[in-house]
């Protein structure tokens, strides 16, 4: 009798462990989850734990969906956009996304990645070659390039929004020039280069001369104050050595002929190669006369002699 109600047991186990089975399921970290019955949302699980359904999913009942939290990523790749000026570029890009609205997510696309992903590329190719073809050619090129990128994310936010998505960045991989128009842009911008160069060596050149010109004329104005500056002191010195030497003219008439003299000797002898011709007697030599020890003193009737002006 017991050996008959084994396999009975064994049975009803193994049905009640499917059925607690089935009836459990898990969210990780990196997930979401959408539980549909009969077609129709019956909760969202967005944060990791463990969860209870109805079991078994038969009769279209308590379905699980799970939905990547994290951000997830995608390429457009080989898109061919004109610049205003007729140039064309080829173009690869991506988008970082994640999906923020769940609920949205499953009533838009039914929880399918790739149908939302299709969706957005749309958006993303027709907002690319808006976005170039309202700029120059330098424009890709140059630091504009960023508020590029962020014009065509603001583009894409209402569309991903729709559906449930949102738009964490967009990025150029590449912007390359395409095979027929590249030789000819390439001169094109040399030429541009080239002119834009010579530009800036004939404003240089032009600035050059100017700044020349006026260091010269500054030039010319600190020498000329400087040479009044020095005629103005140079004469305030000749007026302070005149009235010194006046002064002491006044206090002691026979020191100073004796220095004048002195002076003179000193000036006329200086060279090797002089020779004078003069009496003994002369007045020159009135103070080599010391035959009697004593310095001749100075005629009364002489007159006071002239200050040398150097």
């Amino acid at each position: 009798m017991t050996s008959n109600r084994l396999p009975v047991i064994i049975i009803l186990l193994a049905v009640v462990l499917v059925i607690a089975y089935s009836s459990v399921f898990v969210v990780n970290a990196r997930e979401q989850a959408i539980v549909v019955r009969f077609g129709q949302i019956q909760s969202v699980k967005t944060e990791p734990g463990i969860y209870f359904k109805l079991p078994l999913a038969f009769m279209d009942a308590d379905r699980v969906q799970i939905v990547e939290k994290q951000a997830l990523r995608f390429d457009l790749d080989n898109i061919r956009v004109q610049v205003r000026g007729g140039s064309t570029f080829d173009v690869d890009a991506f988008v970082i996304y994640d999906i923020k609205d769940v609920r949205k997510f499953r009533e838009t696309v039914s929880g399918d990645r790739e149908a939302a992903e299709a969706r957005l590329r749309t958006q993303l190719d027709s907002s690319l070659r808006r976005v170039y073809g309202l700029r120059d050619f330098d424009a890709a090129l140059s630091d504009e390039r960023v508020a590029m990128m962020l014009e065509v994310r603001d583009d894409l936010h209402g569309d991903a929004e729709n559906l449930g998505i949102n738009i964490q960045d967009v990025r150029i991989r590449r912007t390359d020039l395409t095979q027929q128009v590249a030789p000819q842009t390439y001169g094109r911008m040399r030429a541009e280069r080239l002119a834009e160069a010579e530009l800036l060596r004939a404003q240089g050149t032009e600035e050059g001369q100017r700044r020349r010109a006026i260091a010269d004329r500054q030039v010319v104005e600190i020498t000329a104050e400087a040479q009044r500056d020095a005629e103005i002191i140079r004469g305030q010195g000749d007026a302070a050595r005149n009235r010194i030497f006046a002064d002491s003219f006044g206090k002691d008439p026979s020191f100073f002929e004796f220095y004048r003299s002195m002076a003179a000797y000193s000036s006329a002898l200086s060279s090797q190669d002089t020779t004078l011709v003069l009496s003994p007697n002369t007045e020159f030599f009135r103070y080599f006369d010391n035959s009697n020890g004593t310095t001749p003193p100075a005629s009364p009737q002489a007159p006071a002699p002239a200050i040398p002006s150097n």
